[in-house]
């Protein structure tokens, strides 16, 4: 069974309108610089404080830059007994590409 599931820039932005959490894993400045409206930006400080408060059973999305980071990300959260986790192909720079009015920048 896998882990998580693999999803397109499309469907990330469905399961975000119903209500699912979406984790940036990039570096800061590059999540300052733009990122998806409403993503948390997740690093290695605040990973634990973000597991300790969230919901593990709501879906949650993935994002790095250009997918393949956020997969192993993904697995690691469901080792954190996450359940319903994304890994979003294209990353961030295919969000930005397919859906620039639905990037924000910090500041």
């Amino acid at each position: 069974m896998d882990v998580f599931k693999r999803i397109s820039v499309k469907q990330a932005q469905q399961l975000c309108a119903e209500g699912a959490v979406m984790v940036d894993i990039r570096d800061p400045e590059s999540f300052a610089n733009g990122h998806p409206v409403g993503a948390i930006h997740l690093d290695n400080h605040s990973l634990a404080d973000f597991i300790a408060q969230a919901d593990l059973d709501k879906p949650t999305i993935v994002v790095c830059y250009h997918g393949h980071s956020s997969q192993s990300a993904a697995a690691y959260l469901h080792s954190q007994d996450f359940s319903d986790l994304y890994s979003m192909d294209g990353g961030f720079e295919e969000w930005r590409h397919l859906l620039p009015e639905l990037v924000e920048r910090e500041g």
